[in-house]
């Protein structure tokens, strides 16, 4: 999953030199957050300064995209990167929820970290973001839609991008 790109390679290798129980352990996914610069890079950061510490995703696009290989599991190891690609932390799955959009508790939001950490922010930012994410497939939002919860650790920083 590393797409033979040397700056994914490199970032693991230097987790694995520091973490070698890893060795034998495999990058599921190499993504950013959010569909913008500016929100996929301060996503980013917020990772790598441990502030972030979940994120979401609607279990219906998986379906949609034919990806449903790709939910999200325990264990999961992906590199998290800024807008451009350019790793920034490798995180590891610690425990992965599905419920209904409308049930996401309070604790989940903060663990996302983003903006005031509250419900109600997560809640706004994330019906935005679902509601643009399901347009392109022409169904509309809605709160009883189920989402994917990860809740992750960073278990190496990229140095590089410090």
């Amino acid at each position: 999953m590393l797409d033979n790109d040397l700056r994914y390679e490199k970032i693991w290798f230097n987790c694995i030199e520091n973490k070698p129980d890893y060795k034998n352990r495999k990058i599921k996914d190499v993504y950013h957050f959010s569909y913008d610069e500016k929100n996929a890079n301060e996503l980013a950061e917020l990772v790598r300064v441990g502030i972030k510490k979940g994120t979401s995703s609607l279990h219906l696009v998986y379906k949609l995209e034919s990806e449903e290989d790709k939910i999200p599991e325990l264990g999961d190891l992906s590199i998290i990167t800024d807008y451009y690609g350019n790793p920034v932390a490798i995180i590891e799955n610690t425990l992965v929820e599905m419920m209904p959009f409308n049930e996401v508790s309070p604790e989940f939001a903060e663990k996302e970290g983003e903006g005031d950490k509250s419900l109600d922010y997560w809640r706004r930012v994330h019906k935005d973001f679902f509601t643009d994410e399901l347009k392109q497939y022409g169904i509309k939002f809605d709160e009883r839609m189920l989402v994917v919860l990860e809740h992750f650790e960073v278990i190496y920083k990229n140095s590089d991008n410090l």
